[in-house]
């Protein structure tokens, strides 16, 4: 029981950190991160916030795709997020279904002053889970913090599809003030590396032993 006990306070504890720059030459592991939802919710501007400390208020709405790099160091080992910043665009949706596949964590992002945006979470989650790994993670983030006076979708209600959907995450952030944009990109670096030290702790069984143990299952099967 005690050992448990450590265990899970093991994987509780809080990971410290440290942003390093864009361009930080290496890194100890990498990461694919995909960021998808409707088009004008400031994915592009939140990401570019995030790994350049910068906005924009006319960027252009982005066609295709757009990578940032975001680097930073965890428990001493340096992550390389490779951020692949999606067009909301519904005439590119097949397009991106694509990028799921090799994803380890995705970002779905609304905007609090606009209830389409927040309305159509569930089809993204529903095309992302069609498409993606099983054991992808998934944050909702609700993005245009800075814009409290127009606000049509509460904490509450973006608090309940987390629930409903069981994702990882819910934040608000401001791509324009930078409240959240890093904080945003280092709590994935958390969750992605607290799981990927979690799968190294695991066991490893070889192919023969599995082998084996087909067989016997097997014998047993026929002797019965």
């Amino acid at each position: 029981m005690e050992a448990k006990e450590e265990e899970n306070k093991e994987e509780n504890k809080e990971l410290d950190y440290e942003i390093l720059r864009e361009d930080f030459p290496n890194y100890d592991l990498s990461f694919k991160l995909i960021v998808i939802g409707n088009a004008g919710v400031g994915k592009s501007c939140l990401s570019m916030q995030a790994t350049k400390k910068r906005f924009e208020n006319n960027y252009l709405a982005t066609v295709g795709f757009e990578f940032f790099v975001f680097n930073v160091k965890i428990d001493n080992k340096v992550l390389k997020l490779q951020i692949w910043d999606t067009c909301g665009q519904e005439v590119y949706r097949s397009l991106i279904t694509s990028f799921y596949k090799n994803s380890s964590l995705a970002i779905i992002v609304y905007a609090i002053n606009e209830e389409k945006s927040f309305e159509d979470i569930d089809l993204w989650i529903k095309d992302l889970r069609s498409n993606s790994s099983p054991d992808i993670k998934v944050f909702l983030i609700g993005n245009k913090a800075d814009l409290e006076d127009e606000r049509v979708i509460s904490k509450e209600q973006a608090l309940q599809v987390q629930k409903d959907f069981d994702l990882d995450l819910f934040m608000e952030t401001s791509a324009k003030t930078g409240f959240n944009a890093q904080n945003l990109f280092v709590e994935a670096g958390r969750i992605l590396y607290k799981e990927y030290t979690k799968f190294k702790k695991q066991p490893k069984v070889s192919g023969e032993y599995l082998k084996k143990k087909e067989l016997k299952k097997n014998k047993k099967k026929k002797c019965c």
